[in-house]
């Protein structure tokens, strides 16, 4: 009797994995977009793996110059071979950026600003999850300064290039990863450093949510401008970034999550579509997943909330006012 309860439980569990599986790899959206970009410069930050490895090969293949960014430098090295060989373009770039670290980041856009004459798109990938909640030198816990302070700083000191490079008929364009996850989120810096590891996981709800804040605060500081910005879902993606579980955990979910929902090639496609896409090209703090115009939860578009994480953000990202202006903010 129990081992026929087993194999029924067995056999249900298999079939409604199968059934999920085929409604996911059925409704995986793909970006559709054919346009070149011969001449266009764009950064992906987290370029060398997963999948901003993905985006960044997609944008070479078009023929855009692309910028990959992460703090490991064999695999940054390894990443720009790959693109190279997979498109035949020599036109890839590795640069090292520790998103944890101000000094890395400001040296890093100063770098962008002193050797790029353009800045096209700039894909804010780069992310953690699940990871230890040590601080960090920007006064806030790993995870809330990769996945969203060291990207807040990153994007604004870039303003100035990417408003020169924007056009009317074509505007510079920003995308901000976000994920669903930011529906457990909260606004609350005191929440922020809470070092138990019961919170690792609202770290990261709270980080996404930033984003979402973020992306909304900046569409309308960006409102004259000829640059928009947007965040995207990207959906349940099977990459390395959920290592930080534990080897076992992580191979498990990886594998689980590449299978079942999206490896980091469909993961990559919303941001494209975002990224490149003609639709896309005049709709500014918004929210998109799989591929398609969505809505974050309702406080994602909260004014006082957002510009209240802007001023908090600036405080802790030391920006001064001269820098600010410098920005056009």
């Amino acid at each position: 009797m129990i081992i026929t309860v087993i194999v029924a439980l067995l056999v249900v569990i298999v079939v409604t994995l199968t059934i999920i599986r085929l409604h996911e790899k059925q409704t995986n959206a793909m970006c559709k977009s054919k346009k070149k970009l011969e001449g266009r410069v764009a950064v992906v930050t987290g370029g060398t793996a997963g999948m901003g490895l993905e985006i960044a090969t997609d944008l070479a293949r078009r023929g855009a110059k692309v910028i990959i960014a992460c703090p490991f430098e064999q695999e940054g090295v390894n990443a720009r071979r790959t693109i190279i060989e997979s498109t035949g373009s020599q036109k890839v770039i590795f640069k090292l950026l520790d998103l944890k670290s101000l000094e890395s980041v400001r040296e890093f856009t100063a770098d962008i600003l002193n050797t790029e004459k353009r800045l096209d798109i700039l894909i804010n990938n780069a992310g953690v999850a699940f990871s230890a909640n040590t601080k960090t030198y920007i006064g806030t816990n790993f995870m809330m300064a990769v996945n969203y302070l060291g990207h807040f700083i990153l994007t604004l000191l870039l303003l100035p290039l990417l408003k020169k490079s924007g056009t009317s008929a074509e505007p510079s364009r920003i995308v901000n990863v976000s994920s669903v996850l930011h529906l457990f989120g909260r606004a609350n810096y005191e929440s922020y450093n809470r070092m138990a590891i019961f919170y690792r996981f609202f770290h990261y709800c709270h980080s996404k949510f930033c984003v979402m804040l973020f992306t909304h605060e900046l569409s309308k500081r960006l409102k004259d401008s000829e640059v928009v910005v947007n965040a995207v879902d990207p959906g349940a993606v099977g990459t390395n970034i959920y290592q930080s579980l534990s080897k076992v955990i992580g191979l498990v979910v990886t594998f689980l999550f590449k299978n079942m929902f999206k490896t980091p090639w469909e993961g990559a496609q919303t941001a494209l579509y975002v990224a490149l896409d003609d639709e896309t090209r005049n709709i500014s703090g918004q929210y998109f997943k799989n591929c398609k115009l969505s809505r974050a939860k309702k406080s994602a578009y909260d004014d006082k909330l957002s510009k209240k994480l802007w001023n908090d953000s600036i405080r802790l990202v030391k920006l001064e006012e001269d820098e600010l202006k410098i920005c056009g903010l």
